[in-house]
């Protein structure tokens, strides 16, 4: 069995996306927390949706890392919960201290909306074992601040101990300066924390999990969820 809890915010346009994939693939009811709520319901797995969180008023996901519900979002992370964070909820990690980093406006100063070729450099995570290393994917992204931003300190301590998830790359897996939609660092587009449990990606592995929408390859990091949860219960 899986417990999901998926968070909702004011602007949040991707939580029932995030719900039905959970729902389909693992078989099992997901809780939808609104964001105004004291505590999340026990769970195997938190989710913090996309969209558009409080208007994306001061930063994206700068009012939401201050909602109520991420005192308790946090609590659980930091006791060991692991949290799924895509696009604004990955800008959430950041901005409430989960993740190192910030999101920054895209390179281009546009939003981007398209699909987008990924690198799996870290397959050892909770939600990335169903993946290989390696291995390139497809995904779409949407937004218009991707562009990952940390010092060099920080980045330099990701690729160290292997915390950058997923990168930009093109379709041979190559992490080009052509690849790389929103001029994020190192063409980072998701990384994870040191116990690879919280892991946060711009990219929107919902809007690709079964072959209706026009590929499956974000069905395997919500598989990944199941079977890490399944192996913590066992």
């Amino acid at each position: 069995m899986l417990r999901a809890s998926v968070i909702v915010f004011p602007g949040s346009n991707c939580d029932r996306d995030v719900k039905v994939a959970l729902e389909k693939i693992t078989g099992f009811p997901v809780n939808m927390v609104w964001h105004g709520d004291a505590s999340v319901p026990a769970s195997d797995v938190i989710v913090l949706p996309g969209g558009f969180s409080y208007g994306d008023y001061l930063r994206c996901g700068a009012m939401a890392a201050h909602s109520p519900i991420m005192r308790d979002v946090i609590a659980k992370a930091k006791a060991g919960t692991p949290v799924l964070g895509i696009c604004n909820g990955f800008q959430v990690l950041c901005e409430s201290g989960l993740l190192p980093g910030i999101l920054m406006r895209n390179a281009s100063l546009k939003f981007i909306c398209r699909d987008v070729f990924l690198r799996v450099d870290n397959d050892k995570t909770f939600f990335t074992k169903c993946y290989r290393k390696d291995q390139v994917i497809r995904l779409p992204i949407a937004h218009a601040e991707g562009n990952y931003f940390a010092d060099e300190e920080t980045l330099d301590r990701l690729e160290g101990e292997g915390r950058v998830v997923f990168r930009y790359c093109n379709a041979a897996g190559e992490a080009t300066t052509e690849a790389n939609p929103n001029g994020a660092q190192r063409n980072i587009a998701g990384i994870c924390d040191a116990a690879g449990r919280v892991v946060g990606l711009m990219p929107h592995p919902e809007r690709l999990f079964e072959l209706a929408l026009g590929g499956a390859d974000g069905r395997r990091m919500f598989e990944s969820a199941l079977l890490s949860a399944l192996e913590v219960t066992a």
